[in-house]
């Protein structure tokens, strides 16, 4: 069996690139069942274009499992060829299960695991899995995540940041209750470029994807717009007690423009004053 396991690896070893994406994609698309006498099964159904990546979690596995195709016809289109990967093993489910890949509805349950992981091999599957990578209608690079899990929207949010700098406030939308976390131009590039490295485990097409957002150009003339200045208590305070927006603007590292902003909602309640 060790044959078919990254050579020195154990079986869902998440410092490992490939089963650390491989967690992230099954938390996101993958079903763990359970039946009586340890029965059970873990099944990843996804569009027959994508099989490829499930040859590999095949490939990966070091137990036996089998892959399927059906032909059905949906609310999207007429017929609809989708494949799945089948896993029976109770070792494995049980090593999946305790990792964090729970049995039966997950969708807000599931979060990053608490063990030692590749993180952006992890938050790539995740996003395989449920993201998407392309271009907006007008023509902007994107790299985009709907999820239900709050700690899986963190997760992202925070590889993100902590790679480019960009923030998002995360809230679920009123619609479904989801949480929509997009990311365009060159913030979408450099997350690009850090998730879709060469040769990494990865969906043919969303690679593809990441490689032309890489290869985006700004328009000349296209101005980067400029961060959001997240205000701290403190700085409000500062602010507020500076003599001039002259000297507020010297002592924070703000633009005077944006030193006046700031104070003219502080004075008129539209943000909340600092303790």
């Amino acid at each position: 069996m060790a044959e078919h396991e990254p050579s020195g690896h154990r079986f869902m070893d998440l410092e490992v690139p490939e089963y650390a994406y491989m967690f992230g994609f099954l938390q996101m698309d993958g079903h763990l069942s359970a039946q009586s006498r340890d029965r059970g099964r873990l099944t990843v159904e996804i569009s027959a274009r994508d099989s490829g990546i499930l040859r590999e979690f095949q490939r990966l596995t070091p137990y036996n499992s089998t892959i399927t195709e059906r032909t059905r016809s949906t609310n999207f289109a007429e017929t609809h060829t989708s494949a799945t990967w089948s896993l029976h093993s109770l070792e494995a489910r049980t090593t999946l299960n305790q990792l964090g890949l729970p049995y039966g509805r997950k969708s807000k349950v599931v979060g990053p695991p608490s063990v030692a992981f590749s993180p952006r091999d992890y938050v790539r599957g995740i996003v395989d899995a449920d993201g998407s990578i392309g271009y907006t209608g007008q023509g902007l690079p994107f790299i985009s995540l709907t999820t239900a899990s709050t700690a899986v929207a963190h997760c992202f949010s925070h590889h993100t940041h902590a790679l480019t700098g960009a923030h998002r406030t995360l809230t679920r939308n009123t619609r479904d209750g989801v949480y929509n976390i997009l990311y365009v131009t060159e913030t979408a590039q450099a997350l690009a470029a850090n998730l879709y490295y060469p040769g990494c485990l990865a969906l043919e097409r969303k690679q593809s994807s990441a490689m032309s957002v890489m290869r985006w150009a700004r328009p000349a003339g296209s101005k980067v717009k400029a961060p959001r200045i997240r205000w701290t208590p403190d700085e409000d305070k500062r602010l507020l007690a500076a003599p001039t927006l002259k000297h507020a603007a010297s002592e924070l590292g703000y633009s005077p423009s944006a030193c006046q902003t700031r104070r003219r909602k502080l004075r008129n309640g539209l943000v909340p004053q600092p303790d």
